[in-house]
């Protein structure tokens, strides 16, 4: 399998955003999915999208995983979501992603990236801690009433 990573360029990307919003319909609960509002999303200046994209003989580049991130403030950037199609977990995509939005929210000379993740998610925290995050607090009822959520961060050298 090879897998390129690349930056959504979301003016010239109709049909990556379309398959990228039936990736999140398939990956995340209807209420957290942002699959209905992804296009204003990643046309947001303050965002970005990265993609992984698979290619096999013959055929097109399937989009099969993508994270999604923001500046909050020039101090603290967010990753917003991280989704790798199922059929292609555990191959090293959802690290690659990471990295590379950790690398782009470098660029922006933020002091801290944070995201949330379900605790019940232990190959996504495993992946996260392995990255240098750490856990900050437990947020209780954040994604609904018993769904709680690990606040993470990564920090940069000043």
């Amino acid at each position: 399998m090879a897998a390129v990573i690349e930056e959504l360029d979301p003016r010239k990307c109709t049909e990556s955003v379309e398959e990228i919003s039936r990736l999140e319909k398939k990956t995340f609960p209807k209420h957290e999915s942002l699959a209905r509002s992804l296009e204003q999303e990643v046309m947001r200046k303050n965002s970005g999208l990265i993609y992984a994209k698979v290619t096999s003989e013959g055929r097109g580049g399937e989009i099969v995983g993508y994270v999604m991130y923001c500046w909050i403030s020039s101090l603290c950037a967010s990753i917003t979501k991280l989704a790798v199609k199922e059929s292609y977990r555990r191959q090293g995509l959802g690290e690659a992603l990471m990295k590379a939005a950790i690398q782009k929210c470098r660029t922006r000379n933020v002091l801290r990236v944070c995201l949330h993740v379900d605790p019940e998610r232990i190959p996504a925290v495993s992946l996260y801690e392995n990255l240098g995050f750490q856990i900050e607090v437990l947020v209780a009822s954040y994604y609904s009433v018993d769904r709680n959520a690990y606040r993470m961060y990564l920090d940069f050298d000043g």
